[in-house]
C-alpha cells in the first residue's frame, strides 16, 4: 500500500467521525472542590511538602521574623538574600538589626543582573521571598516573579525561603485563580513549587539541585 493511499484512507475515517459527531456537545462537569477548613489547608500543606523533601515551619504572623532568625542561626550560609522594596524584606532587614549570633548576612537585591551575577552565583547561598497563595491539593506554593522580587531569586541560589500566609492557602488551582481574579489580570510568569528541584535522566538516577534550589524552607504564617 502507497504512502498516499494509506493517508487518503487515513484522512477519510477522520471526516467520517467528525461528521458522525456533528452537532455533539460534550458536557462540561463542574470541577469538585475540596471544602478544606484553614487548618486542615495548612496541615495538607504541610504533610505534602514534607514528603516532597521540603522543610515547613508553621508560626503567628505576629514575629513571624524572629522565628526566621532561630532557623537558619547557625547554617554557616555566606549570605541571605533579601529585597528591601517588599514586605517581607523589610520585615526581615528589621530583625537583622536586633542581631543574633550565628546569622548570615543580609544581601540586598538591587540593581539589574548584570552587576548582580557575580555575587548571585557565588556568595549567595539562599534567598528569602513571597508568594501569592498556595494549592492544598498539590502542595504547591505559588509566585508572581516581579522586578522588586525576580524570579532569580527563587532560583539560583542553593536554599529558597518561601513565606506562605495562611489565608492565602486554596483547595485547588482552580479556587486560588478564581478567588485572586487571574482572569483580570495574568502574570507574565506564574510559578508552582512543590519541593527542592528534582531532575532524572534516563537512568532515572535522581539529582536534587540541578536546575534549581536543593533545599526548600516553606514558612507558613497563620
Amino acid at each position: 500500500m502507497s504512502n498516499e493511499s494509506s493517508r487518503e484512507r487515513i484522512l477519510s475515517r477522520l471526516v467520517a467521525a467528525n461528521r458522525k459527531a456533528k452537532g455533539f456537545v460534550p458536557r462540561a462537569e463542574p470541577m469538585p472542590i475540596p471544602r478544606w477548613n484553614t487548618k486542615q489547608r495548612v496541615e495538607r500543606m504541610k504533610k505534602l511538602l514534607t514528603a516532597s523533601a521540603a522543610e515547613v515551619l508553621v508560626t503567628p504572623t505576629d514575629g513571624w521574623a524572629d522565628k526566621l532568625r532561630e532557623l537558619v542561626s547557625g547554617r554557616g550560609w555566606n549570605a541571605l538574600l533579601h529585597a528591601p522594596g517588599t514586605a517581607i524584606g523589610k520585615d526581615v532587614a528589621k530583625a537583622w538589626k536586633a542581631g543574633g549570633e550565628g546569622l548570615p548576612p543580609l544581601e540586598t537585591w538591587e540593581g539589574d543582573l548584570a552587576d548582580y551575577k557575580e555575587r548571585l552565583f557565588s556568595s549567595v547561598d539562599a534567598a528569602i521571598t513571597g508568594t501569592i497563595g498556595a494549592i492544598a491539593e498539590q502542595g504547591a506554593i505559588a509566585l508572581w516573579p516581579t522586578p522588586d522580587e525576580p524570579r532569580l531569586m527563587s532560583l539560583v541560589p542553593p536554599v529558597h525561603i518561601a513565606v506562605l500566609d495562611a489565608d492565602t492557602i486554596h483547595a485547588n488551582f482552580v479556587q486560588l485563580m478564581d478567588k485572586q481574579k487571574w482572569a483580570d489580570g495574568m502574570p507574565t510568569n506564574a510559578i508552582l513549587i512543590s519541593g527542592p528541584s528534582r531532575t532524572a535522566d534516563i537512568e532515572m538516577q535522581l539529582t536534587i539541585g540541578v536546575h534549581g534550589p536543593k533545599d526548600l524552607i516553606v514558612i507558613i504564617r497563620e
